[in-house]
């Protein structure tokens, strides 16, 4: 394994802030290394919010990051922002549902992908982070689908068991 250096944005109370979080802990239960930083406007829900995620088989020395490895874009201002942020060859999620324009480089893949559609056709436009979570798994490899499944579990089991199920088949939605 390498060192894997990420972006999550969009809007505040998109879950943002959750999928880094989930990354960062399924990482932990891999026995790698793994940190966690978040950053968000003064105007929280609707403002922006972004999160910086590193995984790595070694200690990771800082947190920030001018460069990454991938970019979860859920919004078109933050596809705007980080896509400049992808080193060539990077891969870049992008909210299909409400980005309407096409990533500007040729020398990155881009997956396109509906997931606030696919949420509102699951019954709760909430779980389109965790649809763009399992798309994200699934294409990367960084952490694996088992840990983030187990992560799932920790972050919707007992106090929020209602959502478990719904949680779990909207990870599991994106078959690529």
């Amino acid at each position: 394994m390498a060192t894997h250096k990420m972006f999550f944005a969009g809007s505040g109370g998109q879950g943002i802030l959750l999928m880094g979080q989930m990354v960062g802990s399924a990482a932990i239960h891999e026995d790698k290394e793994s940190t966690f930083f978040p950053s968000y406007g003064p105007e929280m829900r609707g403002g922006t919010a972004n999160c910086t995620v590193i995984v790595s088989d070694k200690t990771i020395s800082s947190p920030v990051i001018f460069e990454s490895d991938c970019v979860v874009a859920m919004t078109l201002p933050s596809m705007l922002k980080f896509e400049p942020t992808l080193k060539p060859g990077g891969v870049m999620f992008v909210n299909t549902s409400l980005i309407h324009q096409e990533p500007k480089r040729d020398d990155i893949t881009v997956y396109k992908i509906p997931v606030s559609e696919m949420a509102n056709e699951l019954g709760n436009p909430r779980v389109a982070n965790i649809i763009m979570l399992g798309a994200f798994v699934r294409v990367t490899n960084i952490v694996t689908q088992e840990s983030m499944e187990q992560v799932i579990h920790e972050v919707f089991g007992e106090s929020k068991a209602a959502l478990l199920d719904l949680e779990l088949k909207a990870f599991n939605l994106w078959k690529g």
